[in-house]
């Protein structure tokens, strides 16, 4: 892997934007936490999260189409897996950082979910 990506890299920064976006929802982070020990066929990840089949099918889809997970046919199933390692340590990274403690002197009494307290003001 390179990490020659630097600011002005315009391509590296729009494919990582594409990469986040792909896993920012909550049914596709748990995909790719599911994912994490191996390969999994829809109807063990549709039992594992409680879910129906076709939402996640099309989460599927979604990472799929954004390189995240990739399938392979065994028999009449299609077995998904993540495509590298990479993947489940971003997920699990904002996952850590999103449920560490926050200092309100910090700035960041507005948490996790986005809203205000009292006499906070939103950024610009």
């Amino acid at each position: 892997m390179s990490t020659s990506a630097t600011p002005e890299d315009l391509a590296a920064r729009e494919a990582a934007s594409e990469l986040l976006r792909a896993l920012a929802s909550p049914t596709r982070i748990g995909i790719v936490l599911a994912l994490r020990s191996g390969s999994r066929c829809v109807h063990e990840l549709v039992g594992a999260l409680g879910l129906s089949q076709p939402l996640v099918s099309q989460h599927l889809r979604v990472l799929k189409d954004a390189g995240v997970v990739r399938g392979r046919r065994s028999g009449r199933e299609i077995m998904y897996e993540l495509v590298d390692d990479h993947l489940a340590h971003i997920v699990t990274d904002a996952l850590i950082h999103a449920t560490e403690p926050r200092d309100p002197a910090d700035g960041a009494a507005a948490g996790a979910t986005g809203t205000r307290t009292a006499g906070t003001r939103a950024h610009k």
